[in-house]
């Protein structure tokens, strides 16, 4: 018991670059995976648009976007809402960063040729947790939309 409430006081050690970027990678890997199952399917179109994106974006090799997106897959499975992801969105994306993670949720969105009702409120949502302005998030839109 007073071991926890210690806990409570001490202060954290610092996280390692290398930490801090894993945990932005799996955040945004999460929100893809979110938008892929948003319409209750997740099919090869949208799993082959989540990789080109990660691998793109962030640099990575195939087997490490692969093992990303086991991770964020788990997470997301484990996770009760989106904040625990937007919050480390808002803690260190920029504007520009946080418009393009919109953007790729598009990509994954438009990738089956049918974008769903539930993909677009939940890119709607995790665009208003991230304060991406709506102009912006129209213009992901259409620039996926092609």
């Amino acid at each position: 018991m007073i071991g926890a409430l210690k806990a409570l006081f001490d202060m954290p050690e610092r996280e390692s670059e290398e930490s801090k970027q894993h945990r932005l990678n799996v955040a945004a890997a999460a929100m893809l995976i979110e938008t892929a199952r948003a319409d209750f399917t997740q099919d090869e179109d949208e799993q082959a648009a989540m990789k080109t994106l990660l691998s793109g974006s962030l640099g990575l090799p195939a087997t490490e976007v692969q093992e990303l997106m086991e991770t964020a897959s788990n997470r997301v499975d484990e996770a009760t809402s989106l904040y625990e992801f937007t919050r480390i969105i808002n803690d260190h994306y920029s504007a520009q960063q946080k418009v393009q993670l919109i953007g790729a949720m598009w990509a994954v969105a438009f990738a089956d040729g049918n974008l769903d009702k539930y993909e677009e409120a939940l890119i709607r949502q995790v665009a208003e947790l991230t304060y991406v302005p709506h102009q912006d998030y129209i213009r992901c839109k259409l620039a996926a939309a092609g």
